[in-house]
């Protein structure tokens, strides 16, 4: 038995979620006294492929090929399903990111693995056992699922898990994978980025507004406030439909499901479908004027009072705590 990983990138370097899937596959692998291969499909520069034994991977076999340069869901699924079983791999473990959501029950399939998706936490293995803690019902609860299968697919939520330092003997090999022309019926041709800006699903940080706000007019301190802590934006559903905030930004049950160190809500009442794409988050604060707001039943902090009372204080503090330091 042993661990492959799929570290994923974009434009030839990694995410932080690739570095965190090796670091939770190195404390799998420990656990079960095995070895652990990273895969990096797509051009990437060695100086970058070495960044993965830097986090446990015993190994890191690169494929790369024109036809490979953009995301193909399935051309990718094949990829890595082949190194699989040339690794001779029973885990296979990759970020629960977009891309990630889609090659899990392909590769399902293709190994005849059981699947586990939105994993939070390190597998719990006693008596032969093989139990994952992950998100349920969007995210509203979670679930311990026992993989019985002999093979395993395993997809982590990105922020669940620490990156941690592991540093291997850097063994970079390219495997020669057989790409069949089906895989390309359908193909990804081009990729354009709406923003600069770290992705709701990636951030660490994220300062979410709500109706409380009154209108678009006053989300320039919300701005500040994510500016000075590096963090991303992000809206309840009804300022999204109101045209307040951008689609882009909406966060919940039918919006982006996200799970940050830190989710700062403001003016936002906590409804169960935003519930649903937060609780994930590590630390929740809550900023409403109403105490009787539902949020404040979820949130490890709450603080009573106006926004926009309240916002200005806090990047106020903040600034004054940066020029102390």
């Amino acid at each position: 038995m042993s661990i492959l990983v799929y570290a994923e990138n974009a434009g030839g370097s990694f995410k932080k979620s690739a570095f965190e899937v090796v670091s939770y596959a190195r404390a799998i692998a420990d656990q079960s006294n095995t070895t652990l291969t990273a895969l990096s499909i797509g051009d990437v520069e060695n100086a970058e492929l070495k960044q993965l034994a830097q986090y446990g991977a015993d190994k890191i076999l690169t494929v790369s090929h024109d036809k490979l340069k953009n995301f193909v869901n399935q051309a990718y699924a094949s990829v890595i399903a082949q190194v699989a079983k040339s690794e001779g791999a029973s885990i296979v473990i990759l970020s629960n990111s977009f891309s990630g959501r889609g090659l899990a029950p392909r590769l399902g399939v293709k190994l005849n693995a059981g699947v586990a998706d939105g994993v939070m936490a390190l597998p719990i293995q006693n008596g032969g056992k093989f139990t994952v803690k992950k998100t349920a019902f969007s995210g509203k609860a979670f679930a311990m699922v026992e993989l019985t299968s002999a093979n395993k697919v395993i997809s982590l939520t990105p922020n669940a898990y620490k990156i941690v330092d592991s540093v291997k003997p850097e063994q970079i090999e390219a495997f020669n994978a057989t790409l069949n022309e089906p895989d390309f019926k359908a193909m990804l041709k081009e990729i354009v980025q709406t923003t600069d800006k770290v992705p709701l699903p990636e951030a660490e940080i994220i300062i979410s507004g709500g109706r409380g706000m009154k209108g678009p007019e006053n989300w320039g301190m919300l701005e500040e406030l994510a500016e000075i802590l590096g963090a991303a934006l992000a809206c309840s559903k009804p300022v999204s439909d109101a045209g307040w905030r951008p689609h882009s930004e909406h966060v919940g049950q039918t919006g982006i499901a996200v799970s940050p160190n830190l989710y700062i809500a403001v003016g936002i009442s906590g409804a169960i479908q935003h519930l649903a794409g937060v609780s994930s988050s590590k630390t929740i604060v809550v900023i409403n004027k109403d105490p009787d707001a539902p949020f404040f039943k979820v949130a490890d902090y709450g603080i009573v009072g106006d926004a926009f009372e309240v916002v200005p204080k806090l990047i106020a503090a903040i600034k004054n705590f940066k020029k102390a330091a």
